[in-house]
């Protein structure tokens, strides 16, 4: 106490080096300092740490031990410059403020309500979770006070010990889960319905700790008790009401009053008040207004993106720097020291993986799945470190990263869904099929709530003759994966996925989409099951195309990269898009089909009577053609739906004077290639005895100019259905110089600037084991690529041009 009373108070601001004051002498810019190295370093090493897959806490918490006494902190110049012992307090009240808020971020991401709803398999495992780790916790307590920890109060200690080896981190679970893609699997589900409970049971346990670790007097660890249990219960009554009126006046899609995030901060730091006054700690407060605070709607989510970038970027990190100045590696020497670490570490693992198997196989859980929720389970933080100090908070801290080091490699060692959900009997890949009559399954996914009334009237199109099990459509919403996207996010939503969208409830806070989905089930009976996809965006063509095999999908419908301006023209949305819709069109195991949406139907959906549209298939020959004309005679058995099918064929002349170009595509010979188009478009004609709301046109052309121009003279109809790559010599020349090569030459034709129409389309590229050669080169082209190679076809061509009008 006398050494601390020898440091004098820093001074907020400096006047200046040039008046003489050394910066690093003064708070404020003390403080910027060491957030800003803070901040750097974490980002840096989750950089290096990516490729392992690592969550973030691992760089954060590797960060603040190199900063520490434990790496650079051995040169005490360096420490007493950067992290002098009197910026502790400062340095220790930022990180304090983050860790309240954070708390605050963990209660938002726990529904209360999914822990009434959590099954007797995940309450088992959360249950051994907990206490056969706590147990060996408490055996280790002992070893450590009679060695490295004596003095410290035995009730307190035995529990701070029995949490830190039983909690599972449940914001560094989810985003585990999410990088790993299991978070919408059973595993993954399964875990964090565990690890909620899990984590409620052991911040109630380290309350309790904390509560009897602050006096000496039973009484006054009664009276802690008893006001903090009342804390909670006047939260529970209080806070859901108000919070509850906040997320009414606050509906989906527009942005949340300043007034109500600014009452929210406001509560949460006088939640923490309270509860430091009452002599638990301060994040216990922030921790029960999140959980109090009520889930549904987007009010949560808007509270979740107003405060964590801030939270996470900037504040938690002081946490783990501070954690750091008291994680002092150097501590743990000689044979005990290291070998109390090996104990605690085997514990900790033992204990957790160990009692998470065992009753996982009891309750039947089949063994490999078992061992994963073991591993996962075993996912440690650095919160529920906050009371213990110097050599025993080393060692704790060690064996924190160790375990949560390991969790991703091992699942990905012993767990792999992907090749458990295959199955063999995946008959239907295309639309065009022997039996039409057969159930069609679509993947139909979406972005954003924009993209959802075009498809939906797309679903209304292709719905068929009315026959309730006809068609099946899995609507998949594809969100990113990134630092930001929060636990309550991705929770939320994998809690949602493949439940019907009537199961989830329409009143006036819920999603537009499930209004809109719903809304289309009721009128249309087609059966329709929502699905969600939480990827980097670099991985999500995995995600969609594993879907659509364990649907087994016989078309995904992907939405296209640009959406369409107020003066009709295609802006890039993201490009992003473009490289999932590349790699989803390489790698899919079925049909898949890209809408480039010009307000199809227009902003709403349109009920069957009222839906009148005219659908034009452009047919040139080929695999690619011939799908997506078997879509559009699907989607001519609507009522309210005419089929315009127009067949190109090259003239005779034309033929002759080009018999020097050949052109080579996968799917057989030519002549196979046109036998096949001549029997398919035979079936179409028997098609239209049948229905008179197909029209057949044949228009025999000599030039892909010719072609170009029948083909603008269809451009009042509703959409355009398109082959991705059709096969003959008219295509070869078409629009060569596309924007959008993975669109083909006629669907980069029909959404170039120079086509004037308000159709959308739809380009279709049929399923093949293996992409035809010059399928894969348009998918390879890059756009710098293309910019050169259409650089010097220009100066090749100018002086050809010149000669033929000459």
């Amino acid at each position: 106490m006398a050494s601390n009373a020898t440091v004098a108070p820093m001074a907020a601001t400096s006047n200046g080096v040039f008046q003489g004051d050394d910066p690093l002498d003064f708070a404020l810019p003390l403080a910027i300092l060491q957030i800003c190295m803070v901040v750097v370093l974490s980002r840096l090493l989750a950089f290096l740490l990516r490729p392992l897959r690592q969550p973030r806490v691992i760089a954060e918490i590797v960060g603040g031990v190199l900063l520490g006494p434990s790496a650079l902190g051995r040169n005490q110049t360096y420490l007493n410059k950067i992290f002098p012992p009197k910026s502790y307090p400062v340095l220790d009240t930022l990180a304090n403020m983050g860790l309240l808020f954070f708390m605050f971020l963990v209660g938002l991401e726990l529904d209360p309500r999914s822990l009434r709803r959590t099954g007797k398999k995940a309450l088992s495992i959360a249950l051994a979770g907990i206490s056969l780790p706590f147990a060996l916790g408490i055996g280790s307590s002992f070893v450590l006070r009679g060695t490295i920890s004596k003095g410290v109060s035995e009730a307190p200690f035995l529990v701070f010990m029995g949490v830190a080896l039983s909690i599972t981190a449940f914001p560094v679970l989810a985003r585990i889960l999410a990088e790993l893609k299991l978070l919408t699997t059973d595993v993954g589900r399964m875990a964090m319905s565990a690890a909620a409970v899990n984590d409620v049971a052991a911040w109630i346990l380290l309350a309790l700790a904390i509560a009897l670790s602050g006096s000496h007097s039973p009484i006054i660890s009664l009276w802690v008790l008893l006001s903090g249990a009342g804390f909670v219960l006047l939260c529970a009554f209080l806070v859901p009401p108000v919070f509850r009126w906040m997320a009414k006046q606050s509906p989906e899609g527009e942005p949340v009053d300043e007034l109500f995030v600014c009452a929210t901060l406001c509560t949460v730091l006088a939640a923490g008040f309270t509860t430091d006054a009452i002599g638990i700690h301060a994040l216990f407060g922030g921790f029960i207004i999140g959980v109090s605070i009520p889930k549904d709607g987007p009010f949560a989510g808007s509270l979740v993106e107003k405060i964590e970038d801030l939270v996470s970027g900037l504040f938690l990190p002081l946490y783990f720097v501070s954690s750091g100045l008291k994680t002092n590696v150097a501590t743990i020497h000689g044979g005990q020291s290291w070998g109390l670490l090996v104990l605690v570490i085997c514990t900790a693992c033992f204990g957790k993986i160990i009692g998470t198997v065992v009753v996982s196989l009891l309750c039947k859980v089949p063994f490999q799945e078992a061992l994963a929720l073991g591993f996962l389970m075993n996912t440690k933080g650095l919160v529920e470190l906050i009371v213990l100090n110097d050599q025993t908070f080393a060692i704790m801290v060690l064996m924190a990263l160790f375990t949560t080091f390991i969790t991703t490699p091992l699942v990905i060692a012993v767990y792999k869904p992907a090749k458990r959900t295959r199955r063999s009997a995946y008959k239907y890949r295309t639309i065009q099929r022997r039996d039409p009559n057969t159930k069609l399954r679509i993947l139909a996914c979406f972005h954003s709530n924009g993209n959802v009334p075009s498809l939906i009237n797309l679903i209304e199109a292709s719905r068929g003759t009315e026959k309730r099990t006809g068609l099946c459509v899995y609507a998949m919403h594809l969100m990113e994966l990134t630092e930001r996207t929060s636990a309550i996010l991705m929770v939320h939503k994998a809690r949602r996925n493949g439940l019907p969208f009537w199961n989830r409830g329409v009143g006036p806070n819920s999603n537009q989409v499930v209004v809109a989905f719903e809304a289309f089930r009721q009128l249309s009976n087609v059966y329709i099951r929502p699905m969600t996809a939480i990827s980097a965006m670099n991985s999500m063509h995995e995600d969609i195309c594993g879907s659509a095999e364990r649907k087994t999908a016989a078309i995904i419908i992907l939405p296209f990269h640009k959406h369409q301006r107020l003066d009709g023209q295609l802006e890039t949305t993201r490009t992003d898009f473009r490289c999932v819709n590349k790699r989803v069109l390489e790698h899919a195991p079925c049909s898949v089909g890209i809408l480039v949406d010009r307000g199809l139907g227009g902003a709403t959906h349109v009920s069957a009577s009222n839906v009148d549209s005219v659908i034009t298939a452009l047919f040139f020959g080929g695999p690619d053609d011939r799908e997506a004309l078997a879509y559009g005679a699907r989607m001519a058995e609507h009522p309210g739906i005419s089929l315009v099918v127009i067949r190109f064929l090259v003239s005779p002349n034309a033929v002759r004077e080009n018999i020097g170009l050949e052109i080579t595509e996968a799917g057989g010979s030519r002549d196979e290639l046109g036998s096949q188009d001549e029997e398919f478009i035979g079936e179409i004609k028997e098609k239209i005895s049948k229905n008179g709301s197909i029209k057949y046109d044949e228009r025999v052309v000599s030039s892909a100019a010719e072609a170009v121009g029948i083909i603008r003279e269809q451009s009042r109809c509703n959409l355009y259905l398109v082959g991705r790559m059709p096969v003959g010599q008219l295509v070869a020349n078409m629009n060569r110089n596309s924007d959008c090569p993975e669109l083909g030459p006629v669907g980069g034709l029909l959404t170039s600037p120079d086509f004037q129409t308000a159709a959308s389309v739809l380009v279709v590229q049929q399923y093949h084991s293996e992409l035809s050669s010059s399928s894969l080169a348009s998918l390879k082209v890059r756009d710098e690529e293309r910019e050169m190679a259409e650089r010097e076809e220009e100066e090749e061509e100018t002086p050809g041009r010149d000669s033929d009008t000459n």
